[in-house]
């Protein structure tokens, strides 16, 4: 027996039905419906109207309604198509020690950067990462992020990454959030590994991958390219094994020298993720292809960096999703839509950019179909905020947050 809710009156529902997913919006070009409902069969949308209308049919097929006071917005849930959120331990020093002036490469030399959480992480048990999985993704719904990209990458050995990828799938089951997760072994070159880069990612690639298929534990698999981490030489086989094997291709890209965009276009990856290095080069090559620049505005908040060149990546008709990159050194913020407005205020990107960002474009980043848009026949994800108009979301740059959270048609959080 099929199961309907009826939601509303919302005062303002931004759809992001017609947003295309490259090159610029304006805000004029959104599409707002007023005093409207949202009706639910089950897990998805089954139509959207004007709250009077939908109520009359809302009754007709028995829904429960559920009737809202005040002024209320709707947005599609959000998704952010970029975390490294499981881990253990902190890198509170390693923040200390940069803003103090110190380098990236004097920090991994004292004993922080990557391989500290590396360390922290391998010491930590599968039940352990699980949980702290479930924790952050919690977190996240909370301000409204109903989809959640994990990546691997802290382990850096067969058992390890195993190990992590299993906390993970295993964290799903326990959050309401979904969770989507990516094989990131391909980090860097582990300290301990008695062998080249090569011979790193050959292992990688002949032995876990296979496991990978088995156990149904990904589908997609992201690398590192990059000074200190792994050349473009160094990662074409390790990604056309992958592409041979059936799994997605996403790319850490120029986040600190160009190359890797170049990489992503090349194996026609789904994303090139950072970007803060690319110039107008690669900003032309990604804006010709199918590749999604995801800009991550955590990273270069928490290393006082520049950021992705978002205006230009826009204007030259690219696509363009924003991510936290939450993670425990260089962006431990995890606040999506923060990080998401200050972007937008140093790009001067439109709310209706900022918006598609982190829906329906983040939602291609991940080749997710079935949400980030709010239309029949979409997953029931939206969020709910107090206030009038959509605008006032993002002029307070993340302070106005869900007053409630759907998930699949079911109220997973509220105020």
């Amino acid at each position: 027996m099929k199961n309907y809710k009826l939601i509303g009156p919302i005062t303002q529902l931004i759809s992001m039905d017609k947003s295309t997913i490259k090159g610029p919006i304006r805000d004029e070009e959104l599409s707002i419906m007023n005093d409207v409902g949202i009706l639910i069969e089950d897990e998805k949308i089954h139509a959207i109207d004007t709250f009077s209308d939908i109520k009359i049919k809302a009754l007709h097929l028995n829904a429960e309604i559920i009737e809202l006071h005040g002024h209320h917005v709707c947005l599609p849930g959000f998704i952010d198509a970029h975390t490294h959120i499981c881990y253990s331990g902190s890198r509170a020093n390693d923040y200390a020690m940069r803003n103090a002036g110190k380098s990236y490469l004097e920090i991994a030399e004292s004993g922080g950067g990557i391989w500290d959480t590396v360390t922290q992480t391998r010491k930590a048990k599968q039940e352990e990462l699980s949980c702290g999985v479930v924790k952050r993704a919690n977190t996240l719904l909370r301000i409204g992020i109903t989809t959640i990209e994990v990546k691997s990458g802290y382990g850096l050995s067969i058992k390890e990454e195993l190990k992590m990828l299993r906390a993970i799938k295993t964290a799903n089951v326990d959050t309401e959030a979904d969770l989507i997760t990516t094989c990131l072994a391909g980090h860097i070159l582990p300290k301990d590994f008695d062998g080249d880069h090569k011979t790193y990612l050959e292992e990688i690639s002949t032995t876990l991958f296979p496991i990978l298929k088995e156990e149904k534990l990904t589908k997609r698999i992201d690398a590192f390219v990059e000074q200190g981490a792994f050349s473009t030489d160094d990662i074409y086989p390790y990604f056309e094994k992958a592409v041979l094997m059936g799994f997605d291709i996403t790319v850490h890209a120029d986040q600190f020298s160009a190359g890797g965009s170049e990489v992503a276009v090349k194996m026609n990856a789904i994303s090139a993720d950072h970007l803060e290095a690319s110039t107008e080069n690669e900003i032309k090559m990604l804006a010709n292809s199918d590749v999604i620049s995801i800009a991550l505005p955590g990273a270069s908040i928490g290393l006082g960096c520049s950021f992705t060149p978002a205006r230009k990546i826009l204007d030259a008709g690219g696509a363009l999703a924003i991510a936290s990159d939450w993670n425990p050194g260089s962006a431990p913020m995890g606040d999506l839509l923060t990080q998401a407005c200050i972007l937008a205020t140093f790009e001067k990107l439109s709310n209706a950019e900022v918006l598609a960002g982190i829906t329906n474009r983040a939602a291609a980043a991940l080749k997710l179909n079935d949400r980030g848009k709010l239309a029949p026949g979409m997953l029931a994800d939206f969020n709910l905020f107090q206030t009038d108009h959509f605008n006032e979301i993002f002029y307070h740059q993340g302070k106005i947050t869900p007053s409630k959270v759907w998930k699949r048609g079911e109220l997973v959080y509220k105020q």
